[in-house]
């Protein structure tokens, strides 16, 4: 059984969403996951994530993406499925990023949901320590998904 992820897009977005599922499920499995685990991946604007990131981390700014863990349930609710939580993507925000650096737009949403997935299984990028073993993570979901980890630094470097 897969784990479970479910995508909500309700600007109808243009991307193939088959593709960030499998992002999702790719970053699951190679950590690890238990198959019964689940995530969404919602796609929003900018301005959406930039009132969610003012809420929730008081940061007044549009991001490209945000992954916010799900509260963990009680212990008498463990045939229930281990739902992590969500991924927020910022579509407008992600498109013109690609565009200034000349990015492929599916590869980096794809690079995105691999990224919130792996915070949602607790990896941070807060020391280096940390940032070497979510990378490390991350290039090897990107590897199976077959986007050059290179991609990394052309998206967020330019």
């Amino acid at each position: 059984m897969s784990p479970c992820v479910q995508l909500q897009n309700p600007a109808n977005s243009p991307l193939d969403e088959s593709l960030l599922v499998e992002a999702a499920r790719t970053a699951l499995a190679q950590a690890g996951a238990q198959s019964r685990a689940g995530l969404s991946i919602i796609i929003a604007d900018s301005e959406t994530v930039r009132e969610y990131n003012r809420r929730h981390r008081n940061i007044d700014a549009a991001t490209d993406v945000l992954s916010f863990a799900a509260a963990d349930l009680p212990e008498a609710v463990d045939a229930a499925p281990v739902y992590l939580g969500d991924i927020i993507i910022a579509y407008d925000y992600v498109a013109a990023q690609c565009d200034a650096r000349g990015c492929c737009l599916t590869d980096a949403l794809r690079l995105l949901v691999v990224h919130g997935a792996l915070h949602l299984l607790g990896h941070d990028h807060d020391s280096v320590n940390a940032r070497e073993n979510m990378w490390r993570a991350q290039a090897a979901s990107l590897q199976t998904l077959g986007i050059s980890p290179a991609l990394v630094r052309e998206y967020a470097d330019g």
